[in-house]
């Protein structure tokens, strides 16, 4: 069983490859979110940024985890830049358990030069304390494995305090 958790939203692709990636550097039990909306497509990207301008939420669709999340050394939440924001997905995920995390860290996934980094802290307004680490990472950019490894630095640095 293992300490970490990570937890994430992907509709590209982009996202899921990331937080496997860091899963399985370190081990981590890893849990994919969905909800029932149509997300694919052109007007799925257009319903996204809609949902995350607008700050809409719904139902999540059904996932499990090996434990309760309060007994994670940490819980890393992956999630997709909207509009500026972090998914509606995961936003519907920190609504109904941001309260349970006590310890955190956040990779966003996101198309353009922007590291977003205002949504690590739109993030943190839904849990307890602040994050632990976080990274921005660009799928294909010259910095991804940079910012990755930084990331994985960090957290396992976390792990062994």
């Amino acid at each position: 069983m293992s300490d970490v958790l990570c937890m994430y939203y992907s509709r590209t692709g982009n996202t899921k490859k990331a937080m496997l990636e860091i899963a399985a550097e370190l081990g981590a039990e890893t849990v994919e979110l969905r909800d029932a909306v149509e997300r694919s497509g052109w007007q799925g990207w257009l319903r996204c940024g809609l949902d995350a301008m607008k700050k809409t939420t719904g139902p999540l669709s059904h996932y499990e985890t090996e434990r309760p999340l309060s007994e994670y050394r940490l819980v890393i939440l992956g999630t997709p830049v909207w509009a500026g924001r972090c998914s509606s997905v995961m936003r519907t995920f920190l609504k109904e358990h941001g309260g349970e995390l006590e310890r955190v860290a956040y990779v966003l996934t996101r198309s353009s030069e922007n590291r977003h980094q205002e949504v690590w802290d739109q993030m943190d307004l839904y849990v307890p304390g602040t994050h632990r680490a976080a990274a921005s990472l660009r799928s294909g950019s010259v910095g991804y494995d940079f910012w990755k490894v930084e990331f994985l630095r960090q957290v396992k640095e976390f792990l062994v305090e």
